[in-house]
Formats: C-alpha cells, sequence, structure tokens
C-alpha cells in the first residue's frame, strides 16, 4: 500500500497550492477566493524516491449542521482519518487564528504522525510570525512558501522521516498492477444533473459532496476504483452551463476544469434528466464531445419518475437520431443515480462503446468496402471528369481515423463524405463514435513522365 498524506487547514492557507507543488501537476484549482475546494481531491507524488498519495481537502471554518460546509467537513474528516500523515498547513501572514487550534485539535486527536506547514514565508512579515505556530502545539513549523516553492527541500526532509517511522507494511510499496492503466471516464453535464450523487452511486460510499444546490461541485474529481476487474478513473465535474451564464472567477475555472476532464477522458458519461432531456445545452455539451473526439455514454438520469419507461425510451432514442445524425446509435442508459439503478447497464455500456472507440480495421477490409462503395454510389463527376477514390487506410483508432487518396480530393462534395461516414459505421459497427474521414490527393503516376517529354 502507499502511504496517505492529508493535507488540511482553514480556508485560503495555500493547501492548494501545496498541493500542485508535492504532485508536479495543477490538479487542483487555486483562486484568491477562499472555499474553491469542496471535495477532497487525490493525487499522487514522491517523497525522494517513495511514491505516495497526497490528498488535498477543503478548508474548515464554523459550521452549521445540514450545510454545505458541514459536508465539506465530513469529507476533510473522512480525508484525515483514512491519512497515515497530516500536513497540517498555516497562514504565517495572519498568525495563528480561531480556526487554526481547531484544526490543531483534530489533527492531536487523529493520533497521526502531524507536520505543521508555516505558508507563505516568502516576506518578513510572514516569516517573523512563523513562530507564533509553536502555539498550536503539534510540533516545530516548517516555513515555507509553496507559490514561491521556497523551503520544499525541508518540507521534504520532514516527510521522510515521518514515512520512515511507519509500520513497513505498506509504505511506498505499489501493488503488482500498478503499470496498469486505468479506464478514464469523465461524467458531465448540467448544474444540478445528479452527477456526484451517480459517482457516489457507482463507488457504493459517500465519496462526493451532494446536495439540492446547484454548483456543490467546483473542481474536477478524479477517483479510482475497480469495477468487475476492470480499474477504472472517474472523473466528477462541474456543471456546464451556457457561456453567457459563466461568471468569472471560480465559475470560470470550474468550466475549463470540466472541458480538461473531457479531453483527457476516453469515454464520457452524459448526465441528462429524465424529465426535460435533450435540452439546448445537453446537446451543445454532446457536441463538444464528438468534436473532441470522446466516446460518448448517455445516461438519462431519474428513470424511477418516467412512466410508460419502455415507449419513452424509444422516443429519446429517435429523438436522439434526429438531433444528433453524427452520433448515429449512441446508447441511451436509463439510470436513477440517488437509487443506485440501472448502473450494470450503464457500465456494460461504457466498456462496449471504448472497445469501439478503440478498434481497428485491416486495409484489405477497407479496401474492398471502399471499391463496393463507389461501385453502389460512384462519386460525382465534376466539369465533366470522374474522381477516383484509390485507397483507403486507418492510421488511427482512439477515435477510428481514416484517409481516402483521391484525384482531386479537394472537389468531393461534404455529401459524399457523409455517405462514406455512414458507410463506415454500418459496415464495421462504428455506430456512436466520433470518425475521423480526411482526403489526401493522391499521386499522378504519369506525372514524371510528361516532365521528361
Amino acid at each position: 500500500m502507499v502511504a496517505k498524506i492529508a493535507i488540511v487547514g482553514r480556508p485560503n492557507v495555500g493547501k492548494s497550492t501545496l498541493f500542485n507543488r508535492l504532485t508536479g501537476k495543477r490538479m487542483a484549482l487555486v483562486n484568491e477566493a477562499p472555499g474553491l475546494t469542496r471535495d477532497r481531491r487525490e493525487g499522487d507524488g514522491l517523497v525522494g524516491v517513495t511514491k505516495v498519495r497526497l490528498i488535498d481537502t477543503a478548508g474548515l471554518e464554523e459550521v452549521e449542521a445540514g450545510t454545505i460546509e458541514a459536508r465539506m467537513r465530513g469529507q476533510t474528516e473522512a480525508a484525515v482519518a483514512q491519512a497515515d500523515i497530516i500536513l497540517f498547513v498555516m497562514d504565517t501572514r495572519s498568525g495563528v487564528v480561531p480556526a487554526d487550534e481547531e484544526f490543531a485539535t483534530l489533527a492531536r486527536s487523529s493520533g497521526k504522525p502531524v507536520i505543521l506547514v508555516a505558508n507563505k514565508c516568502e516576506g518578513r512579515a510572514g516569516a517573523g510570525r512563523a513562530y507564533e505556530a509553536y502555539s498550536l502545539g503539534v510540533g516545530e513549523p516548517i516555513p515555507i512558501s509553496a507559490e514561491h516553492g521556497q523551503g520544499l527541500i525541508e518540507l521534504e526532509a520532514a516527510l521522510e522521516a515521518a514515512l520512515a517511522a511507519l509500520p513497513e507494511d505498506g509504505v511506498g510499496h505499489e501493488d503488482a498492477d500498478a503499470g496498469v492503466r486505468p479506464l478514464r471516464i469523465a461524467i458531465v453535464g448540467r448544474p444540478n444533473a445528479g452527477k456526484s450523487t451517480l459517482v457516489n452511486a457507482i463507488l457504493g460510499e459517500d465519496r462526493l459532496i451532494t446536495g439540492p444546490e446547484a454548483g456543490i461541485t467546483r473542481d474536477s474529481i478524479a477517483v479510482d476504483f475497480v469495477w468487475k476487474g476492470n480499474e477504472i478513473r472517474l472523473f466528477d465535474t462541474a456543471g456546464l452551463r451556457r457561456k453567457p451564464k459563466v461568471r468569472a472567477g471560480a465559475e470560470h475555472l470550474s468550466v475549463g476544469d470540466a472541458l480538461r476532464a473531457i479531453r483527457f477522458a476516453e469515454v464520457v458519461i452524459l448526465l441528462v434528466d429524465a424529465l426535460a432531456p435533450f435540452e439546448k445545452q445537453d446537446l451543445q455539451i454532446a457536441d463538444l464531445i464528438e468534436r473532441e473526439g470522446r466516446a460518448l455514454v448517455i445516461a438519462v438520469n431519474k428513470w424511477d419518475q418516467v412512466r410508460g419507461k419502455k415507449e419513452r425510451l424509444k422516443d429519446l432514442q429517435i429523438e436522439i437520431e434526429r438531433l444528433m445524425p453524427q452520433l448515429r446509435g449512441v446508447r441511451l442508459a436509463p439510470i436513477s443515480a440517488l437509487k443506485a439503478s440501472g448502473l450494470t447497464r450503464l457500465m456494460t455500456g461504457v466498456f462496449e462503446i471504448n472497445e469501439t472507440w478503440n478498434r481497428r480495421i485491416p486495409t484489405a477490409k477497407l479496401n474492398r468496402w471502399l471499391h463496393e462503395a463507389q461501385e453502389r454510389h460512384p462519386p460525382p463527376a465534376v466539369r465533366g471528369k470522374r474522381i477516383a477514390l484509390r485507397y483507403m487506410t486507418q492510421p488511427n483508432a482512439r477515435p477510428p481515423s481514416f484517409i481516402v487518396f483521391a484525384s482531386r480530393a479537394e472537389k468531393l462534395p461534404e455529401s459524399y463524405r457523409r455517405y462514406l461516414v455512414q458507410g463506415l459505421r454500418t459496415a464495421f459497427d462504428l455506430m456512436a463514435v466520433p470518425i475521423r474521414l480526411t482526403w489526401r490527393k493522391g499521386k499522378n503516376p504519369y506525372a514524371s513522365k510528361r516532365k521528361r517529354s
């Protein structure tokens, strides 16, 4: 097992900045506005040569039961409970405040090794107040500046000492299957569609904060798990609203994070509301997924509230075929995230579409099909001259991509490209995945002879 290190502290002390430093990636969103992190986010990092799992957490202050802040506190307490080491971060510019003392109590009561990090020490004011942290009773503070990368050598030394003191049965040893790359799945949709509830239902635990409030999720949270022996990395994302409604600041960062999750995913689950399906924003998100070349499955949520399920599912399939002809045959998976129903069908569809998205077709089969397609429907003549399609090959999968070599390729109309794309879907069972078809001008075998004459 890999040692887990939880980064805790009150809001806006630089926990996410330190998390990004220690993972070596800009995984967590960072903004001047406090409270941007709500769910706990995990990422891998190295301390010396030892692999560790880092957990970024929400900042906590006084909270009332039933609020979003109370649910955030539950996520932080869960991170502390599962951690092997706690990095307690304080802001030296503001000095020790009551919220720091509350966190110190939480850290001490955990019984875990605690490393006190005095952040924002790059200026005289910060450096001078770092030693106020002794009053917290959790050890000697390590002055750093997470933003400027100062003091990280000393912090790494303290972490190495803490790791060395942990029991040997599970520190820094990777699993035998650590080289297996997990299938990356992003769950996207409009705000309050039930994305976090769906993630919790798939995982079988309350891993992410949920509630009736729209916009609870702000950054894309990655969760690793195993589904029937298959390694999966699941990304929960912030809701995507229409561009004019996206406000600057934290929401703008959240939308950018969600778009990155789509680009780095292999399969994207678009969650729509069964009671108001395929609104304009749903279709725009689906079109974005197709343009990014990702495999798509549409999960129709709140299916438990639908009457006449069989007829309704058939109507929805017809409607999406009409609205999204570029993704003919896209899979619809009726589910109820709240009641955790329909999940097996959804995940089966995810693995099936991933197999299609990765499919490669032998060149010989492609060219036999191309010959037959031209016989059924020859390319149009341009100014009395026939366009010849000479050769076809598939250079890439993920998504399936094809090149057709043709004379005067630039003259081929878009309608003939659509004819070939739909033919490829039907002939090679490439339904519901983006297909990339490009033309290349074929070489003229007589060009060199003309030059010599």
